[in-house]
């Protein structure tokens, strides 16, 4: 028998059977939780409305919840979705079989495997110093099986020294799309600078994206322990700019204070002004599951209508 981890396990060769598992436990886990109103039962209905067909009522529907709900068919999509994933060398810290771009991978998988359940479109948009591919948004099988095997091939292709830009990307991507979708970011967001100057220009990007009419979710992936915390040893490392090849050594301790001051103020920044272009920003840490984003997904749907 097959077994699958759902925890950023890499010697998968099925990326779908990956996703498939961690949807059905995810759903699963919320009708036995508060968060049982979200609906995903009704993935692949809708609210009946007068008018409506009424050979597409399903009545054991009814039965259980006194509600009218049509079938929904494949030709009825709801929301559009392009997923833009960061495939920067900075995505493959901390180690080559669990890291961040594994989880950003892992998540986009989840996540498009719960679209395609909702009969909704999805595409995919990957990107280091530039778009290095653009895949319109679509609600096939074949579309989903053509980018699984996309992210796939990330997986066993490891891109090294692949620098980010990180705006000059999302204003292509925004050029790229062109209709109206939920745009999911997956990024460390960091780049070879991280200053003033960086962040106003990520912030026109993802101004680009709202002025063409689009909802924004930006899920930051870390390691938080490491990246945030920088919960390190009392002891002399060799740290490797893993998108230059730098390197500096420094004692742990002597930086720690001046790291986390740095990393805390960037971070509140990024809070203060996605908050204030009203783009949601989710910390995803690459050591709490896939649950936590699937959650958020649900929450920002739910808010669409």
């Amino acid at each position: 028998m097959q077994t699958v981890k759902y925890e950023n396990d890499t010697s998968f060769g099925n990326l779908e059977l990956l996703a498939k598992q961690v949807v059905e436990g995810f759903i699963t886990g919320l009708h036995k939780s508060p968060f049982h109103g979200f609906s995903v039962e009704f993935a692949e209905h809708r609210q009946y409305n007068n008018g409506d067909n009424v050979k597409n009522i399903d009545w054991k529907l009814y039965a259980k919840t006194d509600k009218l709900y049509s079938k929904r068919f494949e030709e009825e999509t709801n929301l559009r979705c392009q997923f833009v994933i960061d495939v920067s060398s900075s995505m493959y810290f901390p180690e080559p079989k669990k890291n961040k771009l594994t989880f950003a991978i892992e998540a986009s998988a989840s996540l498009m495997y719960l679209l395609k359940r909702q009969r909704d479109a999805f595409g995919l948009s990957l990107f280091a110093d530039e778009v290095l591919l653009n895949s319109p948004a679509k609600s096939t099988t074949a579309h989903q099986k053509f980018l699984f095997a996309q992210l796939e091939d990330l997986l066993e292709k490891p891109k090294l020294n692949a620098h980010t830009n990180l705006s000059g990307a999302l204003h292509q991507v925004a050029e790229l799309i062109h209709k109206r979708s939920l745009v999911i970011i997956f990024s460390d967001l960091f780049s070879s600078q991280i200053n003033s100057q960086a962040t106003d220009d990520f912030f026109d990007a993802l101004q680009h994206l709202k002025f063409n009419k689009h909802e924004v979710v930006v899920f930051n992936v870390l390691d938080k322990a490491k990246e945030v915390d920088f919960d390190f040893e009392n002891r002399p490392y060799q740290f490797v700019d893993m998108e230059t090849g730098a390197t500096i050594k420094v004692h742990a301790n002597q930086v720690k204070e001046n790291y986390k001051a740095s990393v805390s103020a960037y971070r509140q920044e990024l809070d203060l002004k996605c908050a204030q272009n009203k783009i949601d920003l989710v910390d995803a840490d690459i050591n709490d599951g896939f649950y936590p984003i699937l959650q958020a997904y649900l929450i920002k749907r739910q808010k669409l209508g």
